[in-house]
Formats: C-alpha cells, structure tokens, sequence
C-alpha cells in the first residue's frame, strides 16, 4: 500500500464523522483519490502533503472524464473533510464555482412515459 493510501485510510479510522455509509464512501474516495494522484505523477505524499495544485489537477481530471456535478461535487466535499482533519482548510475553494464546477441536474427534459397499445394491455 502506498503511503499517502494509508495515511488517508488512517486518517478515517481516527475521524468517525457521520454515518457507517458516508464513513465508507469517504474511504473509499480518498483511496480513489490517492491513486489518481499517483498517476499524474505526484509521489511521496503524505495526507499533509495537500496544495491547491493537487485539488486544481483532480478537479480538472473529473471534467475531463465528463463525471456527473454531482459525483464531483461529492468528491470535492471529500476533499474538503480532508483539508480539514489535517488543519488547511484554505487548500480548498469553499465553492464549487471556483474549479468551473457545474450545477447538478435533478430534473431532466425528456419524459419517461411510454404509450402504451390499447390491444396489448386487455
């Protein structure tokens, strides 16, 4: 295991926020995100270690591979719990409209109805 995966996977072992599911989730983002910091080619890092360029490249990466707001903006407030339990938490814009972050979309334009042959439903 690499170091900064196991830092992170220590540093959600000692901060139990929330609840046994988003505990999981969080783990299960910063190990994601420890291996795409990895690729792009920044090694020897610990979970001290966060800059602004890491937070900046990630961000970048997830538009790139068209990710939905949403997962993005879930990982971001992964990457802002992070910031915090190691005391920066400036490393991360407090908005999403800082990294170009779209507004999630709840509702979409197309109906889902079908129709339905009368002949077929008796």
């Amino acid at each position: 295991m690499r170091d900064l995966n196991y830092a992170l996977k220590q540093l959600c072992r000692r901060n139990r926020d929330g609840s046994y599911a988003t505990q999981a989730d969080r783990e299960h983002i910063l190990d994601l995100v420890a291996d795409q910091l990895e690729e792009m080619g920044f090694r020897h890092m610990d979970a001290h270690s966060l800059r602004p360029k890491h937070v900046e490249k990630l961000v970048e990466r997830w538009l790139a591979e068209g990710l939905s707001p949403g997962t993005i903006k879930n990982r971001t407030t992964t990457l802002r719990w992070w910031a915090q339990k190691v005391g920066k938490e400036n490393v991360v814009a407090r908005s999403n409209a800082a990294y170009g972050i779209p507004d999630r979309v709840f509702v979409t334009n197309v109906s889902k109805a079908k129709a339905l042959d009368v002949d077929r439903v008796q």
